[in-house]
Order: structure tokens, then sequence, then C-alpha cells
């Protein structure tokens, strides 16, 4: 065997070690998540009063139904404000908002990112009014008892709660795609690391917290991109607990092209790979030091491949050791791509096993394709704002949960 070879070998061990690590690592979340939920022992409810801060940039065509859609929650009237940052809103939209008992900030952002308008809102609502408070996306609906899933979590003694975000649109095959990665993210990093004790990924919306904890923690946060991370890393690394209510559910629109899929991606792996950059060093010390696993966790979650260049990458790397006729390799790379593939077939809900999905499954290899090239762009893509518009009207959605 000479040099070239031996270099070979070592390269693609280290590669090995890299993914099928990875694939273990979803694999344990993936049968976690399948687990039986221990029965919890709710403490005495009262209803906290929340502010639901609805951020919106240019969402004129959704915005309006999400504000009515928002006030039929199943929870005291005097307990709740819906609170609508409308930046560069339309007029006959912000007319339309101002028929409706909501807060309304119409502002008009130089700079516009999703923290500067929270923050905005949380600067200007009034002093000691809440006790609590909800974020959503500008094409997020909830479902009706949301609040009072989200109050109980609260007052069993957690300060940040991730709720069920879920497909409202299945109408292309990249929002079936988007729709079953978010569930897959559900199990994966929401559901199985509960069910081990561990914290509940954020996603960025369908999320509560005690007030005055994210009013003093938003303070210190100014981010374009990877607002969910800021977050989660923030509340990880100071000994908070995340808490995930698996039947809290917040309706959410899905990308419907592959133009937005890979634009959404491409500044999410951005955000991914800068935190790994940030965190991992002060992780892997605080693991060492103190004992955080949680923070660890989180770190070494995103030095992780996204799974569709994962799953893409094992299933080269199994058919071309076939074709070199590298058999031991062979079945390391094809035990391993099965494995992933388990682990995904075990996250995905019952109600995705048909035609439908099929056909967008068609679709994984463009994804595939547009996602390494994202990989080629994504320097600085957390940086500069990139807006998803939505359109999906909210009196669409059809309520399949299972």
């Amino acid at each position: 065997m000479n040099i070239i070879e031996t270099l070979f070998y070592i390269l693609q061990a280290v590669l090995f070690i890299y993914l099928a690590s990875t694939v273990i690592y979803l694999f344990v979340f993936s049968v976690a998540s399948i687990l039986p939920l221990k029965k919890k022992i709710n403490k005495t409810v009262g209803n906290r009063k929340f502010a639901v801060i609805i951020p919106g940039y240019m969402e004129d065509e959704v915005i309006n139904d999400v504000a009515k859609e928002a006030l039929k929650q199943n929870y005291p009237k005097d307990k709740f404000d819906v609170v609508i940052v409308a930046d560069k809103f339309g007029r006959d939209t912000i007319n339309k908002l101002k028929q409706l008992p909501v807060i309304l900030f119409d502002e008009q952002f130089k700079i516009s990112t999703k923290t500067r308008a929270i923050n905005h809102a949380l600067r200007l609502l009034p002093e000691n009014e809440y006790q609590a408070v909800c974020i959503l996306d500008a094409d997020n609906i909830m479902e009706s008892d949301f609040l009072t899933k989200m109050n109980q979590a609260l007052c069993n003694g957690f300060l940040a709660v991730q709720g069920h975000r879920i497909a409202k649109n299945l109408n292309t095959s990249f929002a079936i795609l988007d729709a079953i990665s978010e569930e897959i993210n559900n199990q994966l990093f929401r559901k199985g690391p509960r069910r081990l004790g561990l914290s509940s990924a954020l996603i960025g919306s369908a999320m509560a917290f005690d007030y005055k904890f994210f009013k003093a923690l938003m303070q210190d946060i100014e981010v374009v991109g990877g607002f969910d991370k800021e977050l989660e890393l923030n509340l990880l690394s100071n000994g908070n607990k995340i808490e995930y209510i698996n039947d809290a559910y917040v309706y959410d629109e899905k990308v419907q092209n592959v133009r937005v899929f890979t634009q959404q991606r491409r500044r999410w792996l951005s955000a991914q790979f800068h935190y790994f950059g940030m965190h991992f060093g002060p992780a892997t010390k605080a693991l060492l030091k103190h004992g955080n696993i949680e923070y660890f966790n989180k770190a070494y979650q995103h030095m992780q491949l996204p799974r569709i260049i994962l799953l893409g990458m094992l299933f080269l790397l199994s058919v071309l050791s076939f074709v070199f006729n590298h058999q031991i390799c062979s079945y390391c790379w094809f035990a391993t791509f099965s494995l992933l593939v388990i682990s995904l077939l075990l996250s995905i809900p019952t109600r995705f096993y048909v035609p439908s999905t099929f056909r967008a499954l068609l679709y994984l290899p463009v994804g595939f394709l547009f996602m390494l090239l994202s990989l080629l762009k994504i320097r600085g893509a957390n940086k500069k704002f990139i807006h998803t518009k939505h359109t999906y009207n909210a009196f669409q959605i059809k309520k399949k949960k299972k």
C-alpha cells in the first residue's frame, strides 16, 4: 500500500467516524421520540397574562387573517394581548389591522430584523403588565388551546417552552418535503431529547417564555439570522431547561418551490456553522468543567450536516464503494446509510405515508443538489436579512395531526 492509498483510507476513516457518529446520535433520539411519555404532575394553574408578539415584514397578504385567528384563543380575553409589529406594511393593511382589538406598532425600520421588531415591542409595552410572552411568525395560526398549554408549562416552572409547529399547507412537493423535515426535527431535536431528560430545541416561533426573563435575555440579542439558536445557546449555557409541548399546535406555512427552499436553507446553514464556531469550544469547556451536558449537546448538533446532505452523501459513498469493489467499506457505508433511513422513517408521522409523499420524494435529489450548492454560498448569509414571503390563506388549513 503506497502513501496515497494510506492517506485515502485515513481520510475515509475520519469521514466515516464523523458521519457514523452523527447517524448513531440521530438514531438514539429517533428511538427515544417514540417511547411513551411519562405522566406529568401539573401544578395549580393561574392564568398568566400573555403578550402574543407577531413581528412581520411586508406580510400584507396573510397578517389580517393571522391577527383574527390569534384573537380566537380559548383563554380569558383579559389575559392576553395580540401585539403586531408591522414593518413596512401597506396603508390598506394597517387600516384593516386598526379595526381589530390588537396592539399595533406601525414601523419603518431602516434595518429590518426579527430581533429588532421584538425588542421594539418589548420596549413599548407597559411595564409589569405581562407575566408571559408568546412569539409567533407572521404566518402562524395557533390552535385555540395553545396559550392554555403554554401557560400550564410555565406554571410548572419552565422559563422557556416550545410548541409543536405543524404545516398548514401541503400544496407542492417541496411544501411536503419541508413539512416532513419539520416533523423529523420535532421528533429528533424536541420530543426525543425531552424523553431523555434533555432540553428541546427552539424553532424561532410557537414559543413562550416568562416575560421578565425573556425581556432581560433579549436585551443582549441583536442578530439577523439564527435568532432561535442565539436564544437556546444563551438559555442552555446558563443551565436553563427548555420544555416541549407536543400537542400544543401552531400552523406554519411551508416553502413551495426550490428557490425559496434553497434560500431559506442557506440562511439556516450559515447560522448553524456560525454558532458552532462560536460555541463548540466554550461548550466543551463547560462540559468538562461543570458537567453542562445540555450546552455541549446543542453545540454538537451545530456541527452536524443537514439530513438531506447526510442522506445523499451516505448513498453516494455506499454506491462508490460498491463500484470500486471496496467490500468492507461498502458494507460499513451501506449499514450507516440504512441506519439513517431507519431513523428518519421512525421520525416521520404516519399521516405522511400517502402517495403524494412518495411523489415528493422524487425531488430529494434536486434538494440534495441545491443544498450542496448552498454550502458554497453560505458565507455571511446569516448577516443579511432575507425575507421569506408568505401567501397561504389561514382558512385553508386542514387539521391533520396524527
